[in-house]
C-alpha cells in the first residue's frame, strides 16, 4: 500500500473515531475556547446536564454550571497550594491544565432543572501545532463522545490528542477484525506494554481474562439467543448491533498481575455506517473491587460476630435459665426446713412451763437467725425472678395513702424498737401512682427499713412527697444517720455490698437496694439517693402520677346495666372478690351494691381468699393475678385441686392486658378474663355469666 493510501486510511480511521467518542451519551465532552466559552457540548453533556449544545455554546463557560461554592472553594485551595492569586471562576477550573499539569478532580454539576450530580472531571489543554493555547478540554466521568460542530473542527486535532494523550483511561481502537490500531498513553500506563508492542499483533481478548471471555460468551448467548464464540467477538457483539456496550473485566498486565477494569465499547463506522473497527475506554475498577472486597469481608466478620453473639446470648439465657430453677429450688429446699425450725421455735417460745431466761435467750437467737435467714431467701428469689425477666407486675392507679399506712403500721415495731422516730407527711386521699400496690410497698419498707437501722439512737426518718415534674411523683425517705461518702455512694446499688456494715450490729443481705432499684425501673420509674456525711441521706424515687380510679360512667351518663339474673331460688347470690388494692375493692362494692341479688365479699390476698372460698362457698369468684405471696394464677390451680371449691367459676379481674396474659389465664381455667379498666357492663355481664355457671355446677 502506497503512504497515500496509508494516510487516507488512517485519517478515516481517525474520523469514525472522533465521532465514536462525542456521540458516546456516557461522558460529558465540554470543549472550550481560550476564554472558556464554551464551544462543544456533546450529547454526554446534554443527557448529563439537560441543556441542549445552542443553549450554551458561545453563551456561558463550564462554571456556569458548577456549584459556586466549590468554585470559589476550588480557587482559594489553588491559590494556597500555587502560591499565587486564583480567581474564583473558569480559572480555577483550567488553571493547573494551563500550566501543562493535567488535572482530576471532584465537582458538583448543576443541571438546567437546578438539580445537582457529583461528577469527576478531566481538564486538558487544547494546544495548536504552536502549543499556543486554543481551548480546554473538559470530560466529566469517561473521554467517550462528542458533539461535532462544523465551527469547531479545526480544533479536532488539539482535541483528539488531549484524549489519547490522557493517562486516566485506557483509549483502545482495533480495525474491523478486533487486531489494535490505537494503544494510547493511559492503556500503556495500566497495562505496561508500550504500542508498538501490541498495535498490529493481538487483540483486546489476548489481554483479558480468558476465563471470563469465556463466560461472556455463554452468558451472551443465552441472552441474545445465539451462538456467539469466545474471543473478540465477545467482547464487542453488543456494539456490533449498535447497543452501547459497558461490562466489568479483568485485565492481564504484561508482567502477569491482573486488575479489575469497567470498559466502554462502542463501534467505529464511517460515512455508510460500516463497521471499521471498535473503541474500548477502560478504568481500573480496582479501588471499587478492594472496597467491594472489604464490604463482603466486614458483612462475613459481622454474620460470624452475630452469630457469635446470638450463641452467646442462648447460652447467657440458659445460664439465667438454671441460675433460677436452681435458686427457686434452693428456695423451695430451704423453705421446708425453715418451716420446722421456726414453727417449733415459736412453739417452744410460747410453751408451758416458760422457757428459763438461757433457753429463752436461746430460742430468741433461733428465731432471729430463722427469720433473717427467711429474709434472705425472699430477696435473693425477688432478685433471680427480676434479673430472668419472669417477674409479672401489674401497674394500675395506687393510692399513696393507703400504702403508705399499711407501711407505716409495718415498720413502727422496728423504729420503736430501735428508737427512731418516724414521720409520714400528709397524703391526699386523691394522690395515686402508676405501680404495682406490692411491689411499691417492698420498695417503701425497704427505704424506710434501711433508714431506720443506720439512723442514729433517737434519731429521725421521714418520709416525703412531691410533684417533682409533670406528671411524674417523687417520694423521699431522709433519715439522720452517718451518710455516705463519696466512694460509698458509687458502690450503691450493688448486690450483697453492705458499704461496710458487714461487721456492725445490724444484719442485711446487701441486696435490697438492688431489687428496689430494679423494681422501680420495672414500674417506668427512676431511684437515686443525695448523701451528707455527718448529716444524713435521702433517697427518692419516681413514679407516674395518676388518676384516682373511677367507674368506667359518671352520674351524668346512662349505662344500661343488665337486669339481674333470674335465679330458681330466688337468694341473694355471693361473690368473693380476691384484691390487694383498696381503690379497685371499693370500686367493685359499689358495682356490686348496686345489685339487690348479689352480695361481695372481700379478701385482700391469695391465701385468705382461699380460705374464705372454702368457708363460705361463694356462687363466683373474681381473682386479681397479681396479689402478694401467691399469685392469681396459683390460686385458681389450688381451688380447682381442692373438691370443696373446684365448682366455684373464677373470673379473672387484671391490669396485664397482654394477649398472652389473656391466653395464658384462660388456659389455665378462668371462665372469663377481664381487664381493667372495669367495663361495667362487660363485668356485670361477666358476673351473670358466672352466676349461670354457679348453677350448673354440682358441689
Amino acid at each position: 500500500m502506497s503512504a497515500r493510501k496509508a494516510a487516507e486510511e488512517a485519517f478515516r480511521k481517525a474520523g469514525a473515531l472522533q465521532k465514536a467518542i462525542f456521540d458516546s451519551a456516557n461522558f460529558s465532552s465540554i470543549a472550550t475556547d481560550a476564554k472558556g466559552v464554551i464551544q462543544i457540548f456533546n450529547v454526554g453533556a446534554e443527557r448529563m446536564l439537560g441543556y441542549t449544545a445552542a443553549e450554551v455554546m458561545n453563551k456561558i463557560t463550564p462554571a456556569d454550571i458548577s456549584d459556586p461554592q466549590e468554585v470559589i472553594a476550588r480557587a482559594k485551595s489553588l491559590s494556597a497550594e500555587l502560591e499565587t492569586n486564583i480567581r474564583p471562576g473558569f480559572e480555577a477550573l483550567v488553571f493547573k491544565a494551563s500550566r501543562g499539569i493535567e488535572d482530576i478532580y471532584e465537582l458538583t454539576y448543576i443541571r438546567k432543572d437546578g438539580s445537582r450530580f457529583a461528577a469527576v472531571v478531566s481538564v486538558t489543554a487544547l494546544r495548536d501545532a504552536q502549543q499556543n493555547i486554543i481551548g480546554y478540554l473538559l470530560i466529566g466521568t469517561d473521554n467517550t463522545a462528542r458533539k461535532a460542530a462544523e465551527e469547531a473542527l479545526h480544533k479536532a486535532g488539539a482535541l483528539q490528542k488531549a484524549i489519547f494523550d490522557s493517562a486516566n483511561f485506557s483509549s483502545i481502537a482495533t480495525d474491523a477484525k478486533g487486531v489494535i490500531q490505537i494503544f494510547n498513553v493511559g492503556a500503556e500506563r495500566m497495562l505496561g506494554y508500550t504500542a508498538a508492542e501490541v498495535m498490529n499483533k493481538i487483540t483486546p481478548a489476548d489481554i483479558s481474562d480468558p476465563q471470563e471471555v469465556i463466560a461472556r460468551a455463554r452468558s451472551l448467548s443465552v441472552e441474545l439467543d445465539r451462538n456467539i464464540s469466545p474471543g473478540f467477538e465477545a467482547l464487542v457483539f453488543k456494539a456490533t448491533r449498535g447497543i452501547e456496550d459497558i461490562y466489568e473485566l479483568t485485565y492481564i498486565r504484561k508482567d502477569g498481575s491482573r486488575f479489575a477494569a469497567v470498559v466502554s465499547v462502542t463501534a467505529l463506522r464511517d460515512a455508510q455506517q460500516n463497521i471499521i473497527g471498535y473503541l474500548l475506554i477502560g478504568t481500573d475498577n480496582t479501588a471499587r473491587k478492594q472496597v467491594e472486597a472489604e464490604r463482603a469481608r466486614l458483612d462475613l466478620v459481622l454474620q460470624n460476630k452475630n452469630v457469635e453473639l446470638e450463641r452467646a446470648r442462648r447460652l447467657a439465657d440458659h445460664a439465667n435459665q438454671a441460675k433460677s430453677d436452681f435458686l427457686s429450688s434452693m428456695s423451695h429446699e430451704l423453705r421446708s426446713p425453715l418451716n420446722a425450725i421456726l414453727g417449733f421455735a415459736q412453739l417452744l417460745e410460747s410453751g408451758t412451763p416458760a422457757p428459763s431466761g438461757t433457753q429463752a435467750a436461746s430460742v430468741g437467737q433461733i428465731l432471729k437467725a430463722g427469720w433473717y435467714l427467711l429474709e434472705l431467701i425472699n430477696e435473693i428469689l425477688d432478685l433471680a425472678l427480676i434479673e430472668s425477666g419472669r417477674l409479672s407486675l401489674s401497674l394500675e392507679p395506687t393510692s399513696l395513702q393507703d400504702v403508705l399506712q399499711d407501711c407505716e403500721a409495718m415498720i413502727a415495731p422496728l423504729a420503736e424498737q430501735k428508737g427512731v422516730r418516724i414521720k409520714f407527711a400528709p397524703v391526699d386521699h386523691a394522690c395515686f401512682v402508676l405501680a404495682d400496690r406490692t411491689r411499691l410497698k417492698q420498695v417503701l419498707v425497704n427505704l424506710l427499713s434501711n433508714a431506720i437501722k443506720y439512723n442514729r439512737p433517737g434519731g429521725t426518718a421521714e418520709l416525703t412527697y412531691q410533684l417533682y415534674a409533670p406528671g411524674r411523683l417523687r417520694i423521699s425517705v431522709r433519715d439522720s444517720g452517718e451518710g455516705l461518702s463519696a466512694a460509698k455512694m458509687e458502690q450503691l446499688f450493688q448486690p450483697f455490698n453492705r458499704l461496710g456494715q458487714e461487721t456492725g450490729a445490724e444484719e442485711g443481705t446487701g441486696i435490697g437496694l438492688v431489687v428496689s432499684r430494679r423494681l422501680v425501673e420495672l414500674m417506668d420509674g427512676e431511684i437515686g439517693v443525695t448523701s451528707s456525711v455527718g448529716v444524713g441521706s435521702v433517697f427518692w424515687f419516681e413514679l407516674d402520677a395518676a388518676s384516682e380510679p373511677k367507674l368506667a360512667f359518671d352520674a351524668q351518663t346512662v349505662v344500661d346495666l343488665p337486669a339481674p339474673l333470674a335465679l330458681s331460688d330466688g337468694q341473694v347470690r355471693t361473690v368473693l372478690y380476691v384484691e390487694d388494692n383498696k381503690a379497685n375493692m371499693a370500686l367493685v362494692e359499689q358495682l356490686v351494691a348496686r345489685r339487690a341479688d348479689l352480695r361481695l365479699l372481700g379478701a385482700e390476698d391469695a391465701m385468705r381468699g382461699i380460705a374464705m372460698a372454702r368457708a363460705h362457698q361463694p356462687d363466683v369468684i373474681v381473682m386479681d393475678i397479681n396479689l402478694p405471696g401467691i399469685n392469681g394464677m396459683q390460686a385458681l390451680a389450688i381451688l380447682q385441686d381442692d373438691s370443696a371449691t373446684r365448682h366455684i367459676p373464677v373470673l379473672a379481674l387484671s391490669a396485664n392486658a397482654m394477649p398472652r396474659d389473656i391466653e395464658k389465664g384462660m388456659a389455665a381455667g378462668f371462665f372469663r378474663y377481664l381487664t381493667k379498666p372495669i367495663r361495667v357492663p362487660e363485668f356485670m355481664a361477666a358476673l351473670d355469666e358466672g352466676l349461670a355457671l354457679a348453677e350448673t355446677h354440682e358441689p
